[in-house]
C-alpha cells in the first residue's frame, strides 16, 4: 500500500522532466498571466499536492525498473504522458506566448499542461502500486487543474 521505502530514480526523472520547463517557464510566462484572485482551498489542494507527489516520487523504489512483465505497460504509458507534457511545453515556448496558448489543450487532451503531468504521476503511482502516490496525484489534480481551469475561464 505505501510501498518500499528507498530512492526512486525514475521518480527523480519525473521531477526533472516537471522541474526544468517550468524554470523556464518562469522567464517566459504568458502575457497577462497572474496568480492574483486564484481560489485559496485550491491552492491549498495543489501545494499540498506538489509536496506529497515530489515526496512520493522520490522515496518509494516501487517506481524503479523491475523485471518486465505486462504490468510494466503501466510505466511505459507514464513515461508517454510525460512525453506529451513535454511535448506540449515545446508547443507552448514556441507559441506567442499568450493566456490562450498556457491554458490550450494538446492532442484532445483538455487544459494539457495541467492535466498531462498529473496523469502521469497518477499512472506511475498504479505501476509502483503506491497509494501514497495514487491519493497525492488525485490531490494535485483537484488544485493543479482545477486553477488552470479557473484561469481559462477567466479569458473567454
Amino acid at each position: 500500500m505505501f510501498g518500499n521505502l528507498g530512492f526512486s530514480y525514475i521518480g527523480f526523472l519525473f521531477l526533472m522532466m516537471l522541474f526544468i520547463p517550468n524554470i523556464i517557464w518562469s522567464g517566459k510566462k504568458p502575457q497577462g498571466y497572474t496568480a492574483e484572485k486564484e481560489n485559496k482551498v485550491l491552492l491549498l489542494f495543489e501545494r499540498s499536492g506538489e509536496a506529497m507527489t515530489c515526496c512520493c516520487s522520490l522515496i518509494f523504489s516501487n517506481f524503479n525498473v523491475h523485471e518486465w512483465t505486462l504490468w510494466s505497460l503501466w510505466l511505459i504509458a507514464a513515461f508517454i504522458l510525460m512525453i506529451l507534457y513535454e511535448a506540449w511545453w515545446v508547443r507552448y515556448f514556441q507559441s506567442e506566448r499568450k493566456l490562450s496558448d498556457f491554458y490550450s489543450d494538446f492532442l484532445g487532451i483538455p487544459l494539457a499542461g495541467a492535466t498531462l503531468p498529473v496523469l502521469a504521476f497518477l499512472v506511475l503511482g498504479i505501476y509502483g502500486k503506491v497509494a501514497c502516490m495514487l491519493i497525492a496525484a488525485v490531490i494535485l489534480g483537484i488544485g493543479h487543474i482545477g486553477i488552470h481551469l479557473q484561469h481559462r475561464n477567466s479569458i473567454v
